[in-house]
């Protein structure tokens, strides 16, 4: 999509359809229609409202009763069962899914189904059935994500490109022969700054991992437009540098390929624990994107990707969130001392 005030497309990878996405019981997406059951409530592609009932299974769940409802998972999970009204009512929420994400600017499609069980087979047998329910309903091309290889692989055979070519989410040093698939399927890939046994914990460490799984994927054929390097960003709550070593690593990244690799990430990641998350992930954003990403694994149905270049700089909102992405505001306390006092109003 073309952000306005920006110079060249930013590529949206949308990861709506992900099971391991959560709404929370108490919010307003989760409610018990009279005489039901606790429903996902959702408008479909015409705009009626449908209740989907959570299943037994998730209402079993460690998740359920800690207040969470995986709502992709109970939507998949109803659309492949055999009773048909809970069917039809999970193929519209996935249908609406992939239309508002679409609608949204989404450029991939982002699939992921690994919490729909711990049985790799089930997991294989959903990707299967999910790829071909979505690529048949979908005017970009999929992005196949998984922590398994082989449901990656089932993946990528299920898809056809009829929208364009397919994405695998995502090879790593400690996954390096997921680059085989890439010429395979004749795919783009995601590349990350993993290492082989462990999550970086620097700028530095961020660029050698992802310059050895960059440089082994160029070595197998991969031309750079094709390959989407992501720094792995990680909740700012954590530690007040993550979101300084993601950006320093960005900049050494783009300075290193040149403007033909795209560099990604899942931006969202960095705004997890704290109060209005949307704020924190549109000022990442600009930052990361000034750093030099081209592209984002983001819901463009929360995060308005259109809105981000339009944020009043000299607001407070815009400083308390900046303050904290660069590791200005140690603890949070300047940020959470601003919520409190309602400055973000306007979010």
């Amino acid at each position: 999509m073309k952000l306005e005030g920006h110079d060249g497309n930013f590529i949206v990878i949308g990861e709506n359809i992900h099971t391991t996405r959560v709404y929370l019981r108490r919010g307003v997406h989760i409610t018990t229609p009279p005489a039901g059951v606790e429903s996902v409530r959702f408008l479909n592609t015409n705009d009626e409202e449908r209740f989907l009932p959570v299943s037994e299974q998730v209402r079993n769940s460690q998740d359920f009763e800690g207040g969470r409802v995986k709502h992709v998972k109970v939507a998949l999970q109803a659309a492949m069962g055999s009773d048909a009204d809970l069917a039809k009512l999970g193929s519209e929420y996935l249908e609406a899914q992939i239309k508002r994400q679409i609608d949204r600017g989404a450029d991939f499609l982002d699939l992921n189904v690994d919490e729909i069980s711990l049985k790799d087979v089930e997991q294989q047998a959903a990707m299967e059935w999910l790829v071909s329910f979505v690529q048949e309903r979908s005017s970009v091309p999929l992005c196949i994500d998984s922590s398994n290889s082989d449901t990656i692989e089932l993946g990528l055979r299920a898809c056809d490109n009829r929208a364009g070519r397919t994405m695998l989410n995502s090879a790593s040093l400690e996954r390096i022969d997921a680059l085989d698939l890439v010429g395979k399927y004749d795919a783009c890939v995601i590349v990350t700054a993993a290492g082989e046994s462990g999550m970086p914990q620097d700028a530095d460490e961020r660029v050698a991992n992802a310059s050895r799984i960059t440089d082994a994927a160029i070595a197998k054929g991969i031309a750079l437009p094709d390959i989407y390097i992501d720094p792995l960003m990680f909740p700012i709550s954590v530690d007040q540098q993550y979101g300084n070593h993601v950006l320093d690593a960005i900049r050494q990244l783009r300075d290193k390929y040149g403007p033909d690799i795209r560099i990604t990430g899942g931006f969202s990641n960095v705004s997890f624990g704290l109060p209005c998350r949307k704020l924190i992930n549109d000022v990442f954003t600009v930052l990361a994107i000034e750093a030099g990403a081209d592209s984002g694994i983001v819901d463009p149905v929360a995060n308005d990707l259109g809105r981000v270049f339009t944020i009043d700089r000299s607001s407070a909102a815009w400083e308390h969130a900046r303050a904290l992405l660069v590791g200005e505001d140690p603890g949070c306390m300047m940020y959470l001392m601003a919520f409190r006092q309602n400055l973000f109003a306007d979010y």
